[in-house]
């Protein structure tokens, strides 16, 4: 089963991250429980959505749970490289950017992510191609990847907003200080096996 989060509209940009972690995954799971007749599940989150995974098996100790599976996902945010220096507070005006846009355009998510490795991400791919043009089967590969890589959706605003200022720029969850619709968020409430799986050489 994928969870597809759709593409936030105008309508959705105050949606937070308490009304996915709350409301959204717990739905899902208790679904698809319900239609695989499962006992158990086994959740995998990649990236933030490993982060919200925690969150979620933290705060639901009641549904079954037995195995969560983390792709590249950050927890602790003490050191977040140059992610850290780009959202600092004292040059990322958050609230602005937020009232400005409603929702944070993916363009913005993408040359911020591409500007962690300029060289890397905006020529690499291309020269990369370049080198293995006669391999049919990589370009049809480099192809779909370039897609998925550009394919990005708007970030709901106000879930952006609690996303930066109570993780990255207050690391709240590893410190034990995040609320999640008015409930404290304990990591160690988790029972499930955990495979935790991190790139060498990832942002």
């Amino acid at each position: 089963y994928l969870l597809d989060w759709g593409t936030p509209g105008l309508e959705d940009s105050n949606m937070k991250l308490d009304d996915y972690i709350v409301d959204y995954i717990p739905k899902a799971a208790k679904k698809v429980l319900r239609t695989s007749k499962s006992p158990d599940l086994s959740v995998l989150g990649y990236c933030m959505g490993g982060t919200m995974t925690s969150i979620f098996a933290a705060l639901n100790e009641d549904l079954p749970i037995k195995n969560l599976i983390f792709m590249t996902s950050p927890f602790d945010f003490s050191d977040t490289g140059l992610y850290g220096a780009f959202l600092d507070d004292r040059y990322f005006n958050l609230d602005k950017a937020v009232d400005t846009f409603g929702n944070i355009p993916p363009e913005m998510i993408d040359f911020g992510n591409k500007m962690l490795k300029p060289i890397t991400n905006f020529y690499g791919p291309y020269v990369t191609l370049v080198d293995r043009s006669e391999n049919q089967r990589f370009v049809e590969s480099w192809k779909l990847m370039q897609k998925w890589v550009a394919d990005g959706i708007p970030f709901a605003g106000e879930a952006y907003r609690q996303w930066i200022r109570d993780f990255y720029q207050q690391n709240k969850l590893i410190n034990g200080e995040l609320e999640v619709r008015g409930r404290k968020v304990d990591l160690k409430n988790i029972k499930a096996n955990i495979l935790n799986i991190a790139a060498s050489r990832d942002h």
